[in-house]
């Protein structure tokens, strides 16, 4: 499998998918992400403030790169309804060369 240096793809939950569509919408539209995938309908279970929850969330998967991971980070924060939404960044070490390429040309470095 080809090596991507530079590439990751981003974990990010929303309430709903209505608010996931949004942010991941406006990720693409400019330009710090090349595809942002919405998958509804995952269960968290998490502890927040001392108790345990578990709620249904919607699942956003955003191919980017990592040289614009902390203004990806940064347009989540702004976009949110969390208070502390989760942005989890992990490097692609591999993939189809024409799909990477593809993020590549796709994101504003």
């Amino acid at each position: 499998m080809p090596e991507s240096p530079g590439l990751e793809l981003a974990f990010v939950t929303a309430p709903d998918v209505e608010t996931a569509a949004r942010i991941g919408r406006a990720l693409v539209e400019e330009r710090l992400a090349a595809c942002v995938n919405v998958v509804p309908g995952i269960t968290s279970i998490y502890r927040w403030k001392d108790a345990v929850e578990t709620e249904t969330e919607v699942l956003l998967l955003v191919k980017t790169l990592a040289t614009r991971g902390a203004d990806l980070d940064a347009r989540v924060r702004e976009l949110h309804p969390y208070e502390v939404p989760e942005v989890v960044r992990l490097d692609v070490v591999g993939g189809s060369l024409p799909y990477l390429d593809w993020v590549r040309s796709e994101v504003s470095s």
